[in-house]
């Protein structure tokens, strides 16, 4: 064939001057965007079928005696039917356009080889660039200029995933195919003078990186850079890739390109691609892109949704200010766009969020390390080096056992895997290569990111080239020389991967601090500099954890080394991490591993005290600091710390003493098992006893099949005729609900063990279902941790026979919705404890009324309210909304909501009617009683004399400085004398003070067995060592100002560190009450030197788990009362360091005696005020007291989006020591003091508003 001698890929060729005369278009793409939403184009296959064209027509003459069919390959016309093309392009730009994509899909030689047309690739794109050029540039007005965006596709081919089912590790093709593909291509459209380039249809990252790559390759060659989009592809309502990864994760993987935007296009219509879009414009620092299809497929595999339908959908997306760019994919056409462009024309683009820099890596998943993260393990076991048996593995080529290696390490705890295949041995690269694409096919371990471990560059690119995440490259460093170690550096920003960089230059490793810092600081400046301009944040710092305790003197301040050098980096290299091998620390102890798991623990204790940020670990085998024995902790911190001389012998001595293990068995008898089994069973539920569940379930199965019934017959049976009883003794009020949640405990355990036999009897009868009463799907709102209340609703209405879907806490407004249509329930019930879940609450309402569902929404949790939800949430909602005070109204009105007659109707009734006259008296409430303004409450502020009565400062700051305390692993034993019993016993919704209600005639049984439980759980906490209760203090040199409170970072007062935000009181008092603020009871400048202090505590953060692990074994009772306890204990607990601050560390009332009772009634000076409760109720003030107390390193609390604190058994707050500070409740806020609130914070009006919600006096602009 002559024609194929017409394709030539010169590198460098004859349109260097067309291709440079545009020069990079991207600040001028960038404004645009700033200005308006810019809009694409729509599909080109869609209208290429329009014109019916036919094998002779895709031939045309140049190719007419080509020997295979070429009908389908559209690319192919750009050469063939240039005036086709050109055309579509023509009526896409007078449809309003403002880019269009060239005709170049899949033009390049992967996917045109399916016709054999391969070695074309670089004219089709040059000649396709061309045509989309002359269309853009004869409608381009200086007042409106248009751009051509070079179309990459995805290829036919996928490099993460394997075509064979029988060998997940084959791919049919490579990384490097990928990259020689994509470089031809770009080459030829950036010769066919295209103005940016569009990585679009991402259904595998892997092969966007290798996009991403051979741009980065062009960009070098050409010596100057592309604008680039990159566009994903979410394939279907699980939020995902077709190759795994969530949307989160891809924009990690891929946003090292920088591209001008992100976004999605194809497999969705608009309205399911909405929650993804929204996720990506929340979280990219770039410009965010969207163009879905034209609805989904019809049974034909044809786009049906109207230009009208879909716009209406997209207009929504740039109203809510999500979007930058839009314009359509499959099935749209000039008219979808004509009618999207009209819709966007006058709305304002979505604005670029500041993202702050941090380490943002993925697998499946994102994983984020940031200043507020906790210490990240490194799962070590994946490492030749580091683990004989996967050595073996290996080598003896077991893969399949590897892999189980790698799972139980992210089972463990890894957050991230270090994978090593360096062994003389093996095939380094080969073994790299087989295992990362391995770990690709299976998402319970690749939804981790990996760190490609290895001393050889060749195995660390194998790697590289494997992983669709953003991984971790361990290591590169300075040892053979600058300009390798540059070179390395720029290829793993081009794969973008972080790093890290061993302390290591051309004299080898550093073994000084000294050293360390000087190398780690060189290497820092080459990294950041304007030649490699790698980011910060991507920098992970190895200061080599040397082995210590080896009886050599030179070695003995190895581990000192390591820690300051880590405290030094993390001073003076800002955005740089720390991490280390931490079993090289205790290699001088191998062959004991009780003892190098003490030293693993001790030695990490101190360096992620001094800002250790990762390490390599054996996340199975981590031990407590504070569990480790007090006498062989002394000795490995003397080896450790370097304390004495004779430090390692002492260690030596001891050591073999603790190379041991124990077992520990225990048995119970119980006496009333002679009954008959369905007695035994009722009586097993009303008691709460579970301890022969299985056994007695197990003999009532083999009756009722002896009898020719179904397994299914023992829960509509005994079981159910058991609960019942429950639910008629509850209803009588002779069972509370502590009782009613340990029967559900052992219903939901006889159930759990009825389930296989159920199934197999499914499978053979046909009989596929048991009846319940309604499904509802239950969950606490995004941002939230709170969830005790909606665990008891969840548990009384299981008891009930609803089949309940518990979401667990923080659940995204979709993922609720989703599971409501995956589950078809008939019933969505919201708990939420802080205010912002409020706004979430309203949110969601909004999300049901705009997609159309139809179930009743319940509404519960402490935050909530008969009147919020009446005026606030209800509106937006169509369907019934129904508060629910507690877990005892949750059945009658769940059964009322489900029912089809007068029940329903007579509810319904009572609640519009209930929520007509809230919303009437909020009205009123707000006309009839009157604001002060700002300036007039301001005037009405509380006469002090801050020369006789502002406390010394505090006892802890002995030089007149800020300081703060730790406390770790508070006793148990102590904080439970603090606690305050009656919102325990209200939790279980059991009125009445304490302790009178253990001897209520009523209900005094009930509580006295709570409360024995509690005691008994309480001793199990403490002797076992459940939780190790945490806590923070601190004090700070003060001053008011105006309505805020300034603290300073110095004994002289003059560097101001924070800024406390207050609010005041703006109601109408009567004449000698004040308008209080906060900021009231700090002395003002010059009247005297006062301070302010701040806590946070925490009741562990092994909460949690040991919640979760309750559940796992059906035990809701337990995990229910465990959490009630941990709550009580987190007051508990900053009761008690209240008490020791006013007595030890501030001092002011050192005499003080307060019985627990005098103390719970707040019978002393001071106030403790947490941000988010009257006093102060605005959130994000928590954002300071973190941060200025570091609480997240130093007692592992975190917040959450919303402000909620994670372990959800924490408390913070304030502590103002003045006599006259009082609580006080800030009530309704007028909207001068929010404009002036709104500007001491640094936020537009909005954000003010939507912060202060619950606090506006007035009804805000939409």
């Amino acid at each position: 064939m002559s024609s194929r001698s017409k394709a030539t890929d010169p590198t460098t060729t004859d349109h260097d001057a067309r291709r440079d005369a545009g020069g990079d278009r991207s600040e001028e793409l960038a404004a645009l965007m700033r200005e308006r939403i810019l809009v694409m184009d729509g599909a080109m296959g869609t209208m290429i079928q329009r014109h019916g064209l036919s094998e002779d027509d895709y031939r045309g003459e140049r190719f007419a005696d080509w020997p295979s069919d070429l009908k389908g390959n559209n690319d192919l016309l750009s050469l063939t039917q240039p005036d086709i093309i050109e055309g579509i392009h023509r009526e896409y730009l007078e449809a309003g356009a403002d880019i269009v994509e060239t005709n170049t899909f899949n033009a390049q030689r992967i996917s045109l080889a399916d016709y054999d047309m391969s070695e074309f690739a670089y004219e089709f794109n040059v000649e396709s660039a061309k045509l989309a050029r002359t269309a853009a540039d004869s409608v381009t007005t200086g007042a409106r200029p248009r751009f051509v965006a070079g179309a990459i596709g995805p290829t036919n081919r996928t490099a993460s995933i394997s075509p064979d089912v029988n060998d997940p590790g084959a791919r049919n093709v490579s990384f490097d195919d990928l990259v020689g593909a994509y470089l031809e291509q770009a080459r030829g459209l950036a010769d066919g003078g295209v103005d940016l380039m569009l990585i679009e249809t991402i259904f595998d990252t892997l092969n966007a990186k290798a996009a991403i790559f051979a741009l980065e390759q062009l960009f070098e060659e050409r010596g100057r850079r592309w604008p680039v989009i990159i566009s994903g592809t979410i394939t279907d309502a699980s939020g995902r890739t077709l190759s795994g990864q969530t949307g989160e994760a891809f924009w990690n993987s891929v946003r090292h390109a920088r591209p001008l935007a992100v976004g999605l296009n194809c497999a969705l219509g608009a309205d399911e691609m909405r929650p993804y879009v929204a996720d990506l414009s929340r979280i990219a620092d770039c410009f965010v892109s969207c163009y879905p299809n034209a609805g989904l497929p019809n049974a034909f595999g044809e786009y049906d949704e109207t230009p009208e339908a879909m716009t209406q959908t997209v207009a929504a997306f740039a109203g809510d200010g999500l979007v930058n760019l839009v314009g359509g994919c499959c099935g749209t056409s000039p008219d979808h766009i004509g009618a999207i462009a009209d819709a966007v024309a006058a709305t304002a683009p979505r604005s670029v969020p500041d993202v702050a820099p941090a380490l943002r890596l993925s697998g499946l998943e994102p994983f984020t390390v940031d200043e507020d993260s906790l210490f990240v393990n490194v799962g070590e076991r994946t490492n030749i080096t580091g683990s004989a048996r996967f050595r073996k593995l290996i080598k003896d080529g077991d893969y399949a056992t590897a892999l189980s290696v790698a799972r139980q390490q992210v089972e463990n705890g890894a957050q991230i895997i270090d994978v090593n295949m360096d062994e003389g041995m093996i095939d380094g690269v080969a073994a790299m290569d087989r295992f990362c694409k391995l770990i690709a096919s299976e998402p319970d371990i690749c939804r981790v990111p990996v760190m490609v471990d290895s001393s050889k560059w060749e195995v660390i690119e194998a790697g590289l080239k494997c992983i669709q995440g953003k991984s971790i490259v361990n290591s590169i460093s300075m040892k053979e020389g600058v300009e390798p170690f540059i070179e390395h550096a720029r290829l793993c920003k081009r794969y973008g991967a972080a790093i890290v960089v061993m302390a290591f230059d051309e004299d080898g490793q550093a073994d000084t601090l000294e050293r360390r810092k000087t190398i780690t600081k060189r290497a820092y400046d080459i990294l950041t500099g304007p030649d490699v301009d790698f980011p910060a944040e991507d920098i992970i710092f190895d200061p080599n954890i040397f082995a210590i305790g080896t009886g050599i003197e030179e070695h003995a301040n190895y581990g000192v080394d390591f820690i300051e050098g880590t405290r030094w980096i993390k001073a003076n290299l800002p955005g740089a991490l720390v991490s280390g091998g931490v079993s090289n620390v205790s290699f001088s102890f191998r062959g004991n591993n009780p003892v190098r798991e003490a030293i693993h623990a001790v030695f990490l204790y101190h360096a992620v005290a001094a800002g250790m940020d990762m390490g390599i670990v054996n996340a199975g085998a981590l031990v407590v600091y504070d569990e480790i024995d007090p006498e062989l902790r002394e000795l490995i911190e003397d080896v450790v710390l370097n304390r004495r001389a004779d430090a390692t012998e002492r260690l030596l001595e001891a050591a073999e003493q603790y190379n041991s293990s124990g077992e520990q068995a225990e048995a119970k008898t119980e006496q009333w098992r002679e009954l008959p089994v369905r007695e035994r069973i009722t009586h097993a539920l009303v008691k709460g006893i579970d301890d022969h569940v299985e056994a007695d379930t197990e003999q009532m199965r083999a009756e009722l099949e002896a009898e020719g019934k179904r397994p299914l017959e023992v829960i509509e049976g005994p079981l159910m005729d058991g609960m019942g009883v429950v639910g008629d003794l509850f209803g009588a009020g002779k069972m509370f609900l502590p009782q009613v949640v340990k029967s559900a405990r052992v219903m939901k355990k006889a159930v759990a063990y009825l389930i296989p036999f159920i199934e197999a009897e499914k499978e053979e009868s046909g009989v596929t279902s048991k009846q319940t009463n309604g499904t509802v799907v239950l969950a606490t709102v995004k941002g939230d941790v709170h969830d005790i209340g909606k665990n008891i609703v969840g548990v009384v209405l299981q008891c009930n026979n609803y089949e309940v879907i518990d979401l667990g806490v923080m659940v995204a407004p979709q993922k609720i919705l989703d599971a409501a249509r995956e589950h078809d329930a008939d019933i969505i019930g919201l708990s939420g404890l802080i205010t912002p879940s409020l706004d979430e609450m309203v949110h969601l309402a909004s999300e049901m009324q705009r997609q159309g569902f139809t179930q009743p929404l319940l509404i519960g949790g402490a935050t909530t309210s008969r009147a919020h939800t009446a005026v606030k949430i209800d509106g937006r909602y169509d369907e019934p909304v129904v508060w629910v005070k507690d877990a005892s109204r949750s059945v009658p009105v769940v059964a009322a909501l489900l029912s089809t007659g007068e029940r329903r109707e007579a509810l319904l009734a009572d609640v519009v009617a209930d929520y007509d006259a809230l919303r009437a008296r909020h009205a009123a409430k707000r006309d009839e009683r009157p604001l002060l303004t700002l300036d007039e409450a301001r005037a009405n502020v509380a006469e002090i004399d801050w020369a006789a009565s502002v406390p010394d400062a505090p006892a802890l700051a002995v030089d007149g400085a800020p300081v703060t305390r730790v406390f770790t692993d508070y006793p148990v034993s102590e904080l439970r004398e603090y606690i305050d019993w009656q919102p325990f016993f209200a939790a279980w919704e059991m009125k009445g003070r304490f302790p009178d209600i253990l001897s209520n005639p009523a209900q005094g049984e009930a509580a006295r067995k709570l409360y024995d439980d509690a005691q008994t759980m309480l001793d199990r906490i403490s002797d076992e060592g459940w939780l190790h209760p945490a806590g923070v203090i601190g004090f700070w040199p003060a001053q008011a100002d105006g309505d805020d409170t300034v603290l300073f970072g110095d004994a002289s007062r003059s560097a101001e560190v924070a800024r406390l935000h207050h609010l005041r009181q703006q109601g109408t008092h009567r004449d000698g009450v004040p308008n209080r603020s906060l900021a009231d009871f700090v002395a003002p400048t010059g009247a005297a030197d006062d301070w302010v202090g701040a806590f946070a505590v925490t009741a562990g953060t092994e909460l949690p788990e040991r919640i979760r692990a309750f559940k796992d074994d059906l035990d809701d009772y337990s995990a229910i009362l465990l959490e009630a306890l941990a709550d009580r204990l987190a007051e508990a607990f900053a009761e008690r360091l209240h008490e020791r601050v006013r007595r030890e560390f501030w001092g002011y009332e050192a005499g003080e005696k307060l019985s627990n009772d005098e103390l719970i009634r707040e019978r002393y000076q001071g106030i403790r005020p947490a941000p988010g409760y009257p006093a102060c109720p605005e959130h994000t003030e928590k954002d300071t007291l973190f941060d200025l107390l570091d609480v997240t390193a130093s007692i592992g609390v975190e917040l959450t989006e919303s402000r909620a604190m994670w372990p959800g058994a924490s408390v913070s707050g304030w502590y103002f020591a003045h006599p006259q500070a009082q609580y006080f409740v800030v009530g309704r806020i007028g909207r001068d003091q929010v404009a002036d609130y709104a500007e001491r914070k640094g936020w537009t009006m909005a954000e003010a508003e939507r912060h202060l919600a619950p606090n506006l006096g007035y009804d805000p602009e939409d």
